[in-house]
């Protein structure tokens, strides 16, 4: 089965290490990649766990779990990713529709692991002359934008 990162791998061969605490991320776009994975997913106990400390609040896993499921995931797209930088599109469907999150995010390699840090949220939508998030290989005007 591909991955859900949409990285062209196998899930066993790319995310699936990372989530099942087999093998750590070597980079920072590995570990965005997995939590992308975990969103998909619902493993709220990732999410914070892969979090730097400061930034991990056990409550928020039943939210994560929550919000995860509440939507269908629809794809990744790598804009940029640099040493401790990944900026992403997370594409979604909810009850009003399709959406994007569109995310700079910062992490730090601490004690020898790679941990979310932060990130800063961009206000963007889906491009009329892009591909479909829902993957049917239209643009998007002329498939869920009608």
């Amino acid at each position: 089965m591909e991955c859900y990162c949409k990285s062209k791998k196998e899930f066993s061969e790319c995310c699936e290490p990372f989530l099942s605490g087999t093998k750590s991320p070597f980079y920072a776009l590995e570990l965005m990649r997995s939590r992308y994975s975990a969103y998909v997913l619902g493993d709220g106990h990732y999410i914070v766990n892969s979090a730097l400390k400061e930034a991990r609040y056990e409550d928020d896993i039943a939210l994560i779990e929550e919000y995860a499921r509440s939507v269908k995931w629809l794809g990744l797209e790598i804009v940029k990713a640099e040493k401790n930088i990944v900026e992403f599109k997370a594409y979604y469907e909810d009850n009003d529709g399709l959406h994007v999150q569109h995310e700079r995010s910062n992490f730090i390699f601490k004690d020898g692991i790679w941990l979310y840090k932060d990130g800063k949220l961009f206000n963007s939508k889906i491009e009329r002359n892009t591909l479909c998030p829902c993957q049917s290989g239209k643009k998007y005007k002329k498939c869920c934008n009608k």
